[in-house]
């Protein structure tokens, strides 16, 4: 089975992660320049969103990250892209696509699969649902809904509050 296939894979479960333990911290350089770490948005309710261009469930979700930032900016959600870039064919799909979306949010590059492999990624999309005290409150494998997307940054941002 080739690599995209692997990772197009819809996991059964994500082992190591848990619904109520504190996430596992991301520090990565950014697609804008410089690095963001995942401590550093404490205090904050995070939407992470790990992802490539080359997903097609990814390409269906990624303007609801955007439009879920958008209105919920003003709340304290932050929305985090991790991309797989040891995946890509380089950085400028990349930019191609975040330009496309008109997002405003950090994309991070995980330019090793780092991330994936402490995160325990076997499939994409995955979204985590992070808490204002950093603790994992919901986690999705697989393609969400807008709905999915909605309840899930309900939950962080009211528990933020």
């Amino acid at each position: 089975m080739s690599l995209q296939a692997q990772v197009l894979a819809k996991p059964s479960a994500v082992p190591g992660l848990s619904v109520g333990s504190v996430a596992p911290d991301i520090d990565l350089p950014l697609l804008s320049g410089g690095t963001m770490t995942l401590a550093s948005q404490r205090g904050h309710p995070v939407v992470v969103s790990f992802w490539g261009t080359w997903c097609p469930p990814c390409r269906d979700e990624f303007p609801q990250l955007v439009r879920v930032h958008r209105e919920q900016a003003a709340a304290g959600l932050r929305v985090l892209a991790v991309n797989g870039l040891d995946q890509e064919s380089g950085t400028k799909p990349i930019h191609k696509f975040v330009e496309r979306y008109a997002a405003t949010f950090p994309v991070l590059l995980d330019e090793h699969g780092s991330m994936r492999q402490v995160y325990r990624i076997s499939g994409l999309p995955m979204t985590v649902f992070i808490d204002s005290g950093g603790v994992i409150r919901r986690i999705n494998t697989g393609p969400i809904s807008a709905a999915g997307l909605d309840s899930g940054v309900a939950e962080i941002v009211v528990r933020g509050r």
